[in-house]
């Protein structure tokens, strides 16, 4: 670790001890990263989240007590320094989907098949990027696309560029990676960050996964690429 990579801490939340004790190991050999503890209900998570202002929290969803979106919501909501969340969950369920990322939580991974992403989603989400399991993304911006509960609000989308609706667009109907988004509009990969960069300033938004949502949530399909 260098002055340039900041150590993490992580609380794990699961009710599970020996899904806890697995995940632990994983993060106790890895560079970088410190298990600052464990909770098996939701309302040991908030409270030790706030005591060892840890940066990343991996929640599960089924917990006893306060729920692990309730739980998220309160931690995300508390802690003015941003710490983030990430469920780890068995679940695959767009509604549960939904009510997490509105909590707050900054990423959705399934257990077992996303294993292997654990280490880089916990430093991404530390720094800043959101990540949801390949799963269930392209359900979750489905369900978005076809409901559009209300047209998005005149102002808001009058904040962002022509040029950041076509990021925001692209970012909300699947295409997540700054590559693929640099690929389909014909711009620099440092053009789509930056506006992307812009996009969030501006929309108060904390991470991509919220922007993604937002985006969904009011039209900027792929017809605006």
């Amino acid at each position: 670790m260098t002055a340039a990579e900041p150590e993490v801490s992580v609380l794990i939340v699961d009710d599970n001890r020996t899904v806890r004790r697995g995940i632990r190991l994983r993060l106790e050999n890895a560079r970088g990263i410190r298990v600052a503890g464990e909770a098996s209900n939701g309302q040991d998570a908030v409270v030790l989240a706030r005591a060892e202002r840890v940066d990343v929290v991996l929640m599960d969803l089924h917990i006893p007590g306060m729920d692990g979106i309730e739980a998220t919501r309160r931690i995300t909501a508390e802690r003015a320094d941003r710490c983030r969340v990430v469920l780890l969950t068995s679940e695959v369920s767009d509604s549960f989907l939904v009510d997490a990322l509105e909590a707050g939580a900054s990423g959705y991974l399934l257990k077992g098949h996303d294993s292997d992403q654990l280490l880089p989603v916990i430093r991404g989400t530390a720094a800043g990027m959101a990540t949801i399991s390949p799963l269930v993304a392209p359900r979750l911006l489905r369900e978005l696309r076809e409901a559009r509960p209300t047209p998005a609000d005149p102002a808001q989308l009058e904040l962002l560029t022509a040029a950041e609706r076509r990021v925001v667009g692209l970012l909300s109907s699947g295409v997540t990676s700054n590559d693929d988004i640099a690929r389909h509009l014909s711009v620099s990969v440092n053009t789509v960050r930056s506006q992307t960069a812009a996009a969030l300033r501006k929309l108060h938004l904390d991470d991509r996964t919220q922007l993604a949502l937002w985006g969904a949530r009011n039209g900027l399909d792929r017809r605006d690429a």
